[in-house]
Protein backbone atom coordinates (compact mmCIF):
# COMPACT_ATOMS: atom_id res chain seq x y z
CA UNK A 1 0.00 0.00 0.00
CA UNK A 2 0.84 3.75 -0.93
CA UNK A 3 0.64 6.87 1.51
CA UNK A 4 2.61 10.00 -0.04
CA UNK A 5 5.87 9.14 -0.46
CA UNK A 6 5.68 6.29 2.06
CA UNK A 7 5.64 2.21 1.05
CA UNK A 8 4.46 -0.83 3.37
CA UNK A 9 5.02 -4.68 3.38
CA UNK A 10 8.02 -6.66 2.28
CA UNK A 11 6.28 -7.53 -1.21
CA UNK A 12 5.34 -3.70 -2.45
CA UNK A 13 8.83 -2.90 -1.59
CA UNK A 14 9.95 -5.56 -3.38
CA UNK A 15 8.11 -4.68 -6.45
CA UNK A 16 9.36 -0.96 -5.82
CA UNK A 17 12.59 -1.98 -6.38
CA UNK A 18 12.18 -3.74 -9.54
CA UNK A 19 10.01 -1.45 -10.95
CA UNK A 20 12.76 1.16 -10.36
CA UNK A 21 11.18 3.21 -8.07
CA UNK A 22 13.75 5.75 -6.37
CA UNK A 23 14.07 4.29 -2.99
CA UNK A 24 15.57 6.44 -1.03
CA UNK A 25 15.45 5.26 2.65
CA UNK A 26 14.49 1.58 4.13
CA UNK A 27 13.46 0.76 7.38
CA UNK A 28 13.70 -2.75 8.92
CA UNK A 29 12.61 -4.29 11.78
CA UNK A 30 15.15 -5.45 14.06
CA UNK A 31 15.45 -9.58 14.59
CA UNK A 32 13.01 -9.50 11.17
CA UNK A 33 13.60 -13.26 9.43
CA UNK A 34 11.39 -15.70 6.93
CA UNK A 35 11.76 -16.15 3.27
CA UNK A 36 9.66 -13.34 1.95
CA UNK A 37 12.46 -10.99 4.15
CA UNK A 38 15.67 -13.26 2.57
CA UNK A 39 13.95 -12.56 -0.85
CA UNK A 40 13.97 -8.68 -0.41
CA UNK A 41 17.70 -8.89 1.09
CA UNK A 42 18.56 -10.99 -2.01
CA UNK A 43 16.98 -8.27 -4.07
CA UNK A 44 18.80 -5.14 -2.61
CA UNK A 45 21.93 -7.20 -3.16
CA UNK A 46 24.78 -4.97 -2.87
CA UNK A 47 22.92 -1.87 -4.40
CA UNK A 48 23.77 0.26 -1.59
CA UNK A 49 20.24 1.43 -0.16
CA UNK A 50 20.40 3.72 2.54
CA UNK A 51 18.65 1.17 5.49
CA UNK A 52 18.22 1.80 8.94
CA UNK A 53 17.18 -1.59 11.27
CA UNK A 54 14.40 0.04 14.06
CA UNK A 55 11.74 -1.22 16.44
CA UNK A 56 8.40 -2.32 15.63
CA UNK A 57 7.09 0.51 17.46
CA UNK A 58 9.03 2.99 14.30
CA UNK A 59 7.46 1.21 11.67
CA UNK A 60 3.81 1.45 13.27
CA UNK A 61 4.40 5.47 13.61
CA UNK A 62 5.85 4.94 9.83
CA UNK A 63 2.89 3.05 8.07
CA UNK A 64 -0.04 3.06 10.11
CA UNK A 65 -1.00 -0.61 8.25
CA UNK A 66 0.30 -3.56 8.04
CA UNK A 67 4.03 -3.34 7.22
CA UNK A 68 4.95 -6.67 7.80
CA UNK A 69 8.38 -4.99 9.32
CA UNK A 70 9.25 -3.14 6.10
CA UNK A 71 8.52 0.44 5.33
CA UNK A 72 9.73 2.12 2.59
CA UNK A 73 10.39 6.08 1.39
CA UNK A 74 10.07 7.10 -2.24
CA UNK A 75 12.08 10.19 -3.19
CA UNK A 76 9.53 12.88 -5.08
CA UNK A 77 13.16 13.04 -7.25
CA UNK A 78 15.18 11.20 -9.62
CA UNK A 79 18.84 11.08 -8.46
CA UNK A 80 21.41 11.64 -11.56
CA UNK A 81 24.55 9.78 -12.22
CA UNK A 82 28.34 11.83 -10.42
CA UNK A 83 30.47 11.03 -14.09
CA UNK A 84 26.98 12.15 -16.05
CA UNK A 85 26.06 15.51 -14.37
CA UNK A 86 30.35 16.36 -13.67
CA UNK A 87 30.75 15.81 -18.12
CA UNK A 88 27.96 18.47 -18.26
CA UNK A 89 29.27 20.95 -16.51
CA UNK A 90 33.02 20.79 -17.40
CA UNK A 91 31.93 21.08 -20.93
CA UNK A 92 29.77 23.71 -20.85
CA UNK A 93 32.56 26.70 -21.09
CA UNK A 94 30.53 29.34 -19.48
CA UNK A 95 30.45 27.80 -16.49
CA UNK A 96 32.56 27.57 -13.35
CA UNK A 97 32.19 24.30 -11.32
CA UNK A 98 30.56 24.56 -8.25
CA UNK A 99 29.17 21.42 -6.77
CA UNK A 100 28.07 20.99 -2.86
CA UNK A 101 28.99 17.71 -0.86
CA UNK A 102 26.80 16.71 2.06
CA UNK A 103 29.05 14.43 4.30
CA UNK A 104 25.90 13.00 6.14
CA UNK A 105 23.66 15.30 7.08
CA UNK A 106 20.64 13.98 8.73
CA UNK A 107 17.55 16.86 9.52
CA UNK A 108 15.13 16.74 6.46
CA UNK A 109 14.60 20.36 7.00
CA UNK A 110 17.91 21.18 7.16
CA UNK A 111 19.10 19.26 3.81
CA UNK A 112 16.16 21.19 2.14
CA UNK A 113 17.01 24.40 3.22
CA UNK A 114 20.59 23.59 2.07
CA UNK A 115 19.20 23.13 -1.32
CA UNK A 116 17.25 25.90 -1.36
CA UNK A 117 20.23 28.52 -0.97
CA UNK A 118 22.50 26.01 -3.09
CA UNK A 119 19.84 26.18 -6.31
CA UNK A 120 20.06 30.54 -5.50
CA UNK A 121 23.41 30.57 -5.35
CA UNK A 122 23.85 28.79 -9.05
CA UNK A 123 25.58 25.22 -7.25
CA UNK A 124 25.35 22.86 -9.99
CA UNK A 125 24.95 19.82 -8.13
CA UNK A 126 24.57 18.54 -4.69
CA UNK A 127 26.35 15.59 -3.97
CA UNK A 128 25.38 12.68 -0.87
CA UNK A 129 25.85 9.93 0.37
CA UNK A 130 23.55 6.30 -0.08
CA UNK A 131 23.80 5.23 3.74
CA UNK A 132 23.29 7.73 6.57
CA UNK A 133 21.75 10.87 5.35
CA UNK A 134 18.39 12.68 5.20
CA UNK A 135 15.71 11.14 3.06
CA UNK A 136 14.14 13.13 0.30
CA UNK A 137 10.78 13.50 1.96
CA UNK A 138 8.00 15.74 2.40
CA UNK A 139 9.63 18.23 4.74
CA UNK A 140 12.66 18.31 2.79
CA UNK A 141 10.13 19.26 -0.80
CA UNK A 142 8.79 21.63 1.64
CA UNK A 143 11.96 23.25 3.13
CA UNK A 144 13.57 23.61 0.02
CA UNK A 145 10.43 25.37 -1.74
CA UNK A 146 10.27 23.66 -4.56
CA UNK A 147 14.19 24.12 -5.62
CA UNK A 148 14.69 20.16 -5.12
CA UNK A 149 13.24 19.91 -8.67
CA UNK A 150 15.28 22.32 -9.95
CA UNK A 151 19.21 21.15 -9.00
CA UNK A 152 20.74 17.68 -10.27
CA UNK A 153 21.36 15.87 -7.25
CA UNK A 154 23.44 12.67 -7.10
CA UNK A 155 23.84 10.20 -4.57
CA UNK A 156 26.91 7.69 -4.11
CA UNK A 157 27.79 5.04 -2.42
CA UNK A 158 30.71 6.64 -0.56
CA UNK A 159 31.47 10.34 -0.26
CA UNK A 160 35.43 10.04 -0.66
CA UNK A 161 34.59 8.10 -3.82
CA UNK A 162 33.04 11.22 -5.66
CA UNK A 163 36.02 13.36 -3.62
CA UNK A 164 38.48 11.37 -6.16
CA UNK A 165 36.67 11.84 -9.09
CA UNK A 166 35.81 15.05 -8.25
CA UNK A 167 39.65 15.90 -7.74
CA UNK A 168 40.91 13.75 -11.16
CA UNK A 169 38.71 16.38 -12.72
CA UNK A 170 40.21 19.50 -12.05
CA UNK A 171 38.32 20.18 -9.30
CA UNK A 172 39.57 21.86 -6.12
CA UNK A 173 38.10 19.97 -2.49
CA UNK A 174 37.40 22.72 0.40
CA UNK A 175 36.24 21.05 3.66
CA UNK A 176 34.03 23.45 6.30
CA UNK A 177 36.29 22.59 9.40
CA UNK A 178 36.70 24.75 12.69
CA UNK A 179 39.89 22.46 12.84
CA UNK A 180 41.63 24.58 10.57
CA UNK A 181 43.22 28.64 11.20
CA UNK A 182 42.29 29.23 7.66
CA UNK A 183 39.43 31.41 7.22
CA UNK A 184 36.87 31.24 4.49
CA UNK A 185 37.95 34.67 3.30
CA UNK A 186 40.95 33.86 2.44
CA UNK A 187 40.86 31.18 0.05
CA UNK A 188 40.07 31.66 -3.94
CA UNK A 189 37.23 30.20 -4.96
CA UNK A 190 37.14 31.59 -8.60
CA UNK A 191 38.35 28.06 -9.99
CA UNK A 192 36.18 24.98 -10.19
CA UNK A 193 35.12 24.28 -6.86
CA UNK A 194 33.41 21.48 -4.59
CA UNK A 195 32.34 22.43 -1.28
CA UNK A 196 31.88 19.68 1.44
CA UNK A 197 29.73 20.59 4.69
CA UNK A 198 30.17 17.82 7.43
CA UNK A 199 26.87 16.42 9.88
CA UNK A 200 25.24 18.83 12.37
CA UNK A 201 26.58 16.86 15.37
CA UNK A 202 30.29 15.93 14.10
CA UNK A 203 30.84 18.01 10.80
CA UNK A 204 33.10 16.37 8.22
CA UNK A 205 34.65 12.87 8.63
CA UNK A 206 37.85 12.79 9.45
CA UNK A 207 38.90 10.49 6.84
CA UNK A 208 36.89 13.09 4.41
CA UNK A 209 39.26 15.71 5.49
CA UNK A 210 42.26 14.42 5.02
CA UNK A 211 41.57 14.36 1.23
CA UNK A 212 40.27 17.54 0.93
CA UNK A 213 42.82 20.45 -1.07
CA UNK A 214 41.95 22.93 1.99
CA UNK A 215 40.36 23.23 5.03
CA UNK A 216 38.61 26.63 5.86
CA UNK A 217 36.14 27.98 8.59
CA UNK A 218 34.30 30.70 9.56
CA UNK A 219 35.48 33.33 11.61
CA UNK A 220 33.19 33.12 15.05
CA UNK A 221 33.29 36.04 17.67
CA UNK A 222 30.42 35.28 19.77
CA UNK A 223 30.25 32.80 22.85
CA UNK A 224 28.45 29.98 21.00
CA UNK A 225 31.00 28.02 18.80
CA UNK A 226 29.14 26.90 15.89
CA UNK A 227 26.27 27.66 13.52
CA UNK A 228 23.19 25.65 11.67
CA UNK A 229 24.87 23.78 9.09
CA UNK A 230 22.26 25.52 6.99
CA UNK A 231 22.88 28.99 8.02
CA UNK A 232 26.78 28.02 7.74
CA UNK A 233 26.63 26.59 4.47
CA UNK A 234 24.80 29.88 3.14
CA UNK A 235 27.68 31.82 4.13
CA UNK A 236 29.90 29.81 2.60
CA UNK A 237 28.23 29.82 -0.80
CA UNK A 238 27.46 33.70 -0.25
CA UNK A 239 31.36 34.42 -0.27
CA UNK A 240 31.71 31.89 -3.24
CA UNK A 241 28.79 34.70 -5.03
CA UNK A 242 30.53 37.36 -4.35
CA UNK A 243 33.72 36.40 -5.26
CA UNK A 244 32.80 35.21 -8.91
CA UNK A 245 30.55 38.33 -9.23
Amino acid sequence: MEDNLTIFGIRTVIEAIQSGKNIDKIYIQKGLSGPLFMELMQIMGKRGFNLSYVPVEKLNKLSNGNHQGVVAKISPVKFRELEEVVQEILEDETKTPLFLLLDQITDARNFGAIIRTAECTGVHAIIVQNKGGAPVNADTVKTSAGAVFNIPLIKVSHIKDAIYYLQASGIKIVAASEKTETSLYAVDFTQPTALVMGSEEKGVNPSVLKLADQKVKLPMYGTIASLNVSVACGAFLYEIVRQRL
